[in-house]
């Protein structure tokens, strides 16, 4: 995985967030409510990187400073949904019975549930939802795919050697699954993870610009919300721009982190993989669909068949 050019490109990106969210207070020139109001939605300029919003506020500022609660909350609902994810679908693929049968309904009954609704309801009961209970609603809509994709790969599991050797000499259920099982589906719940992750930045961002998030909680959807309801679009495209591309460049960096997790899982990707980077340290294209072939030499036909094929007998 870290010798992949798309995960480590997702690596380097996201790393440069999460520097940002740490030392946001450093970075960031100004508060992100500091007004100006000798530059009232002014473009970019050497005092305002990106500049202004129509109250004199540095759109940098708070791209900065907003980038602290979108991974805050991408990466607690995260945990928490993968979490739920392991529990249930590790234990309904490993036993048998009712209980596999009762965890799969529930898992199909979240797999139906509108997120979305359901994340806009629960959201819009509190007046300042902390960022723990918003990552707890995305979890809870975000967790079923992941349950769903553990219990089938752990179905699968329960009946090689080594779990029923594990079985046969007495082992306790939870040392089955946390010693013998969950080694093997490591790279399947870090994918699970980033997916989790990369919807929840997403149900952030989204709920924040429908205005379901009080403005105090900044973020970039937020920062969109605000663009929106001032006439930012199309003409101020500093104000919203930046924070969209922000929220793509965060997707795609968790997207090129999945693909090296995939070709670590997937056997037939990782040989392609390996392939490919073995043709380019030779000079080859790895993407050429063409392999020259080398003639074979031309030998004369022997004297005898040459003799044989003017014989009309």
């Amino acid at each position: 995985m870290f010798r992949n050019g798309k995960s480590l490109t997702g690596l380097a990106i996201l790393g440069f967030f999460v520097l940002l969210a740490v030392f946001g207070d450093l970075i960031a020139p100004y508060g992100p409510l500091d007004k100006d109001f000798d530059a009232l939605r002014q473009p970019p300029s050497a005092q305002h990187w990106l500049g202004t919003t129509h109250m004199g506020e540095d759109v940098f500022s708070q791209i900065v400073l907003g980038t602290r609660g979108v991974l805050v909350v991408g990466f607690s609902a995260g945990v928490i949904a993968t979490l739920v994810a392991v529990a249930v679908g590790v234990t309904a693929g490993y036993v048998a019975g009712w209980r596999s049968e009762s965890l799969s309904a529930l898992t199909n009954v979240f797999l139906v549930l509108p997120g979305l609704p359901l994340m806009i309801i629960v959201a819009s009961q509190y007046d300042n939802p902390s960022l723990l209970l918003i990552s707890a609603v995305l979890a809870i809509t975000g967790w079923a795919w992941g349950g769903r994709v553990l219990r089938a790969q752990t179905m699968s599991l329960r009946n090689r050697d080594f779990v029923q050797a594990a079985r046969a000499n007495g082992e306790p259920l939870h040392r089955i699954i946390a010693v013998e099982m969950l080694p093997n589906l490591t790279a399947i719940i870090a994918s699970s993870f980033v997916g989790t992750v990369t919807a929840a930045v997403l149900g952030l961002t989204t709920l924040a610009f429908i205005g379901v998030i009080p403005i105090t909680n900044l973020n970039w959807g937020t920062i969109l919300y605000w663009a929106q309801q001032n006439g930012a679009f199309p003409d101020f495209w500093w104000w919203y721009v930046p924070a969209g591309l922000c929220i793509a460049l965060l997707g795609m960096a968790l997207s090129l982190i999945n693909f090296g997790i995939d070709e670590y899982v997937n056997p037939r990707l990782r040989s392609a993989g390996e392939r490919a980077r073995a043709m380019r340290k030779r000079g080859l294209r790895p993407t050429s669909g063409v392999t020259a072939v080398r003639p074979a030499p031309h030998h004369p036909p022997h004297p005898r068949q040459h003799s044989e094929q003017k014989d009309p007998s």
